[in-house]
């Protein structure tokens, strides 16, 4: 069974790390018959009316369990893992949810909202139907971005992952079989969108992060050179 928890730690400037990282952490803490697939980023509306730090983002972390059983048991490591690592001053958010959640689809809908416009905690509450959303801290707003990150991530087909088997391990220069082999899928998005070979390379300038399409991790490449591919995106400069 594969479950989604949604962290927004909306942290503080001078905290030692953001959210990304928060979430990348709780795999250190998954109870026995929990084994974490991914973490997916998710950016959020950036607005002025939106209180944030440096991004507006939230992250979910993608668990495949043994049993249902062990749900209650995740819960309570994610609300332990939470209020022991957010940020002094943050206003920290969780949402845990089942694929088979009935109010997944409200969930994905809210996610989309929250990439477009302002939604409040009232707007959260009154729609998740007996899914886990709990706030730890401050406003609790962190609540909002928690529910979009599950529902973002459950729709398949938002947002980029900062964690994913040997992601943070592969050289700046690495086979696409290599990276097909690890579960990585290489599309090229050139204008003539042309097929990488098993043989080529792809350089990812030290920053390898598989966008999530299709409810699996692509790496979009563009062409750069003889059988040589560079990916797209560069990092910023954040905590996660």
């Amino acid at each position: 069974m594969r479950v989604y928890v949604g962290f927004d730690d909306t942290d503080v400037l001078d905290g030692p790390y953001g959210t990304g990282k928060l979430v990348r952490h709780f795999e250190d803490r998954l109870p026995d018959g929990c084994v974490l697939w991914g973490v997916v980023r998710q950016q959020l509306l950036v607005d002025d009316r939106i209180p944030y730090t440096s991004h507006n983002s939230s992250a979910c972390a993608v668990i495949d369990i043994a049993e249902p059983s062990l749900v209650p048991h995740l819960i309570a490591k994610a609300i332990e893992h939470i209020e022991q690592k957010s940020s002094f001053g943050s206003d920290p958010g969780l949402c845990v949810a089942g694929e088979d959640d009935p109010a997944l689809p409200r969930l994905i809908e809210l996610g989309r909202l929250c990439t477009a416009k302002v939604i409040t905690q009232q707007d959260v509450r009154g729609s998740v139907n007996g899914t886990h959303v709990s706030g730890h801290g401050g406003t609790n707003d962190g609540i909002i971005g928690a529910v979009a990150a599950v529902g973002l991530t459950a729709s398949g087909w938002s947002g980029r992952f900062i964690e994913y088997g040997r992601l943070r391990k592969f050289p700046d220069v690495v086979a696409v079989s290599e990276l097909e082999r690890s579960g990585i899928r290489v599309v090229s998005v050139d204008r003539d969108t042309m097929l990488p070979g098993c043989d080529d390379v792809v350089h990812t300038r030290g920053w390898l992060r598989p966008r999530l399409w299709g409810c699996v991790p692509v790496l979009p490449v563009r062409p750069a050179g003889v059988n040589r591919w560079e990916s797209i995106g560069e990092k910023n400069r954040s905590k996660n």
